[in-house]
């Protein structure tokens, strides 16, 4: 790639990876637009990628501009539920279309698809990999500013396909605090790297419990390496998530958009 760049391969006619990237790019359908698209990545599961992707979604939302979610976890669908949306999704002229949370944040998820949400998904990767992709393509994601991709953990064929199949701007690294960070975060940066897309954020949940009586912060899980890792990987923003029990009720009970809190505006801040 040229020091000259200008990252517009329409206005280039050098030959370059990011053309190559380019062109390996499913196209939206037509009509759809999505602006920014943001991939929510981990290195092992149940660290609160979920979470994380939804309360990005809300912040965007109450900044005014059209969130969306595409929940690439398949086999481990939780977005829905999280919004409380019960709805199916159903078909129209440009494709299937997707649901709307209360405040009008657009989401695809398998489980809109299933007759019933607990059925299981049994599929091989390559079924999952065109799955992601229709959710791409035969989706009328209209006017979306900002798209999040709930990925599942790891680095296998779901998120390999995510980084080559859509136009990701940003990566955004889930962790919890505790030893096994650094390779965790590491993992994602050498992927990341790879596939030539920045990472714009890392968020640590679990990061402390906060006691309601005296305001006391106490670090359940071993103290933070947040700062340590991100300026290791030189990620320029972070963010802590606390363990906050009304937090878990209002992703049991559907309410996620209610919450209340100031966790991560900055990130929301950086990427609007």
């Amino acid at each position: 790639m040229s020091e000259s760049c200008t990252h517009n391969c329409e206005s280039c006619s050098s030959s370059c990876s990011s053309r190559e990237a380019e062109s390996m790019y499913v196209q939206l359908g037509e009509g759809s637009s999505v602006k920014k698209v943001y991939a929510v990545v981990s290195g092992k599961g149940g660290v609160g990628k979920s979470l994380v992707t939804s309360l990005m979604a809300v912040n965007m939302q109450r900044k005014g501009l059209q969130a969306a979610i595409l929940d690439a976890d398949i086999t481990g669908p939780s977005i829905p539920k999280m919004f409380g949306i019960r709805d199916k999704a159903s078909a129209g002229a440009f494709g299937l279309l997707p649901c709307r949370s209360s405040s009008g944040i657009e989401v695809m998820s398998v489980n809109l698809l299933l007759e019933n949400e607990s059925d299981p998904v049994i599929w091989r990767g390559p079924v999952l990999s065109g799955i992601i992709q229709q959710f791409w393509s035969e989706v009328y994601w209209k006017d979306v500013d900002c798209m999040f991709v709930d990925l599942p953990p790891g680095t296998g064929d779901v998120p390999l396909t995510v980084f080559q199949s859509l136009p990701v701007n940003g990566i955004i690294v889930v962790t919890s605090p505790q030893d096994l960070v650094s390779m965790i975060v590491e993992k994602a940066v050498k992927m990341a790297t790879q596939m030539n897309i920045p990472i714009v954020g890392l968020v640590e949940n679990m990061s402390y419990y906060e006691c309601p009586d005296c305001g006391a912060r106490h670090s359940i899980f071993g103290e933070s390496r947040l700062e340590e890792a991100a300026k290791k990987y030189s990620i320029p923003n972070t963010a802590r998530l606390p363990i906050n029990p009304k937090l878990a009720g209002a992703c049991d009970e559907g309410f996620i958009e209610l919450y209340d809190g100031n966790w991560l505006d900055g990130l929301a801040d950086a990427l609007e």
